[in-house]
């Protein structure tokens, strides 16, 4: 066993590069933990046919990987130019039209997607276009017409985005085509839906109604992007599964001097609250062109990776770049950089007291004993993937093999840092069984060998959810058979 495992996951966009036959499967073998479905782009058809072609790869492959659709939110942006673009300098006056019969546009006005905008303006106020290439400070509102001047020299093209600096801006996350989407995601069968722009827990709320409506039981992931979701960043923690440090608007909206501080800030609560979080946007930028990367994005990855981050992602890198394969195998290769480098202890005085959930205090107790007295591995007997969830939240040199018999329960602890889930059906088994079923798996699949001790969670009930309660000892036998050393 001399392979290190990589802990840290790697989400990977798909698009036109990698629609090419073939090309699924060489993400796969290179290390693509989760896909993501970007809804903002391709029609639902298209989305559809990737989603079947990631499950059939997967099979072919003989990996777990699951599939996140990320919707597209209220994403503001301006309307069209007559001529494609624009050439704006600085000091020029340029008009916003919030209106449905606003004209082309020209180097003087355009038109733009959010007609409540004038509502949320106030003379002074900077917008942001294009990711902050283009900055205009609004002089006057009148009526549906926003007068800016701008602000720095620049080109500005057909539908770029638009932020206020700071936020402030008052629509809500769910668009109705959002709700048309969660409906597609559904039919897909999707692991995980991204609400994009979600200002607070209400707006994850109502995602989730629409999804459970919908018959769809995807884990909900918060993307925080919005000054307003930073303000209320522990309630949108607790209303999510899943959190997603979404960089490009949130940098935009706060500034690039505060996102790095702010990005430490959302990892570290939302691994203190027991969720998962990904790290994204322009981790590999530079690899859309190149085939390796820059020293500040190798810099940059493994800073999230020693952060604690569980999942790092790439969004333009694997979708339209030119090096698919080599952004996903560059990122294999940081991760496990970083992880051999900074291997952290956990500080069990910091964790949370009076837990409330009898599994959660079996993975606090797993987690100590595998630290103080050198266990292997650490192996979960889980039905909904609770239970793995709780042991990744402490930082352990072991391993977590999560045994599920559900697949949608196996694809979504494809998202969690330091767990590996493994086809297992406990139906009819005792714990005991179960164990010695487990182990002899993992013997066989050359992951653990004769000699080398794991902590055994389970419940007494076996197939029921939440029913972990049980934590045993036990040891390879000179056979590769499971002993017993104690139970508590």
């Amino acid at each position: 066993m001399t392979t290190q495992q990589r802990r840290t996951k790697i989400l990977a966009t798909l698009g036109p590069a990698t629609d090419p036959p073939g090309m699924l499967d060489q993400l796969l073998k290179a290390g693509v933990d989760v896909v993501r479905l970007n809804f903002s782009h391709g029609d639902p058809s298209s989305q559809l046919a990737r989603a079947e072609a990631v499950r059939a790869a997967a099979k072919r492959v003989g990996t777990e990987v699951g599939i996140l659709a990320d919707l597209p939110g209220p994403k503001i942006r301006i309307e069209r130019f007559a001529e494609g673009r624009v050439e704006l300098k600085t000091g020029d006056a340029f008009d916003l039209v919030a209106s449905e019969d606003a004209p082309m546009g020209n180097a003087r006005e355009v038109g733009v997607s959010y007609l409540d905008l004038p509502g949320d303006v106030a003379p002074g106020d900077t917008l942001l276009l294009d990711d902050g290439l283009m900055q205009l400070r609004v002089e006057r509102v009148e009526g549906a017409r926003i007068h800016c001047i701008v602000l720095n020299d620049g080109v500005l093209s057909d539908r770029k985005g638009l932020n206020k600096l700071g936020g402030g801006l008052s629509l809500g996350a769910l668009t109705e085509r959002d709700r048309e989407l969660i409906k597609v995601a559904a039919e897909a069968n999707v692991d995980f839906i991204a609400v994009s722009f979600c200002r607070n827990a209400a707006d994850m709320d109502e995602a989730r109604r629409v999804a459970r409506e919908a018959g769809c039981d995807a884990a909900m992931v918060a993307k925080v992007e919005r000054a307003e979701a930073i303000a209320n960043l522990t309630e949108i923690v607790d209303a999510s599964d899943v959190v997603m440090v979404a960089r490009g608007d949130l940098g935009v909206e706060i500034g690039d001097a505060e996102l790095p501080g702010l990005q430490k800030k959302i990892i570290k609560e939302s691994l203190a609250r027991n969720k998962v979080v990904i790290t994204a946007t322009q981790m590999l930028q530079s690899m859309v062109e190149s085939p390796i990367p820059t020293r500040a994005e190798v810099l940059d990855v493994a800073n999230a990776v020693i952060d604690g981050t569980d999942a790092v992602m790439l969004s333009a890198e694997s979708a339209a770049g030119r090096y698919p394969v080599k952004a996903v195998e560059a990122m294999v290769r940081i991760c496990l950089g970083a992880e051999r480098q900074f291997a952290h202890d956990t500080d069990f005085e910091a964790a949370p007291r009076n837990l409330q959930r009898v599994d959660q205090a079996i993975a606090m107790a797993a987690m100590f004993l595998t630290e103080h007295i050198g266990l292997r591995a650490i192996v979960a007997m889980t039905e909904s993937g609770g239970t793995a969830r709780f042991l990744s939240r402490f930082r352990s040199g072991a391993p977590i093999y999560a045994f599920s018999r559900h697949a949608g329960a196996r694809r979504r602890m494809a998202m969690m840092r330091d767990v590996f889930p493994i086809d297992y059906d406990s139906r009819g088994q005792t714990p005991g069984e179960a164990g010695r079923g487990s182990i002899a798996r993992l013997v066989q699949a050359g992951l653990l060998e004769p000699g080398e001790r794991v902590a055994f969670t389970s419940g007494e009930r076996m197939e029921h959810r939440g029913a972990t309660n049980t934590l045993r000892l036990l040891q390879v036998g000179p056979d590769g058979e499971a002993e017993g050393l104690g139970e508590l």
